[in-house]
């Protein structure tokens, strides 16, 4: 018997298969350039001592030592974390609370999608557009929120000394963070919702049969069902938190005596590699792979929070 037929169709399916490569090879290609070589270059960079232009010379691990040794670069992370922090607690517990209301059988909420884009609208906002609003409402001199203050503070016979909120370092900070909690609470719920709709409403019914408390089922049974949603929140929250650039560049003033309270590790990673006078391209390439690492580091260590059975 001839296996001529087989061997044809067999030779087809090759070179339809063959095909499938050509179609992914654009991405293949683009990826490549733009993304693992712009990696491994900051790698290489990052053991050299270049600057700006010229010949890179290696130096093995002294840019990283000069990072660990560095007291501005732990100042600037201290910074980051700090605002970072209060970013999360606002930010989570808004999109918690909201998420216990609208996925409460009692309440019964309608219009749950015209929430989710109202909610979810400051996160689609350019940076420079919210940075510059904010930056008008909260001026010390003239702005909105000074005015409303003064406002009130009059109608019940007090003085009220306007506040520079982003011009005082015991402000500055924690104004950011409420601002960029602000931003990104409305993802977070969106995502939230998303675990909680993904919950089958039998164990929701059966134990409100039962008798559990609205609190009961909250704890029993929708924060174990959400920890893997809750797990990636939490995950990239820290990822986009560590690399906080954007709203502290853009509202934060270099001759205010606040600036050095809101530098970020981004913001110090940016001065030695973009900043004319201070460009070290090398030493900013070793400060990207130490950020690098500390992400990693906390990453997994939040992983084996989430799951300490795996750990």
């Amino acid at each position: 018997m001839s296996n001529k037929p087989t061997v044809r169709k067999h030779n087809k399916l090759t070179a339809y298969n063959r095909w499938g490569y050509v179609f992914v090879a654009p991405f293949v290609i683009v990826f490549l350039i733009f993304s693992v070589y712009p990696v491994l270059r900051t790698l290489y960079l990052s053991f050299t001592d270049l600057k700006v232009m010229g010949d890179a010379h290696i130096i093995g691990f002294a840019n990283y030592k000069r990072v660990v040794l560095d007291k501005f670069f732990w100042i600037s992370l201290w910074n980051t974390v700090r605002i970072w922090i209060v970013n999360i607690v606002l930010q989570l517990g808004l999109a918690f609370l909201l998420m216990m209301v609208f996925s409460d059988m009692k309440y019964k909420i309608q219009g749950l999608a015209a929430f989710r884009i109202i909610y979810y609208l400051p996160n689609l906002i350019a940076a420079t557009s919210v940075a510059f609003l904010f930056a008008t409402l909260l001026d010390w001199r003239y702005g909105t929120f000074n005015v409303m203050l003064n406002a009130i503070y009059k109608l019940f016979g007090a003085h009220y000394n306007p506040v520079d909120w982003l011009g005082n370092p015991a402000t500055a900070g924690h104004t950011i963070a409420v601002i960029q909690a602000w931003m990104w609470f409305g993802n977070s719920f969106i995502m939230l919702m998303a675990g909680v709709q993904g919950i089958s409403k039998d164990y929701f019914e059966a134990a409100a049969i039962d008798g559990a408390g609205r609190w009961t089922i909250f704890g029993k049974i929708t924060i174990p069902l959400l920890k893997p949603i809750m797990m990636y929140v939490a995950i990239t929250s820290l990822i986009g938190g560590l690399q906080m650039f954007d709203l502290p560049f853009l509202m934060g003033n270099k001759a205010s005596g606040s600036y050095n309270s809101i530098q970020t590790v981004m913001m110090y990673l940016y001065k030695f590699g973009f900043t004319a006078g201070t460009v070290q391209t090398g030493y900013a390439s070793a400060v990207a792979y130490m950020l690098f690492l500390i992400i990693l580091a906390v990453s997994i260590i939040q992983l084996k929070l989430f799951n300490p059975k795996e750990a």
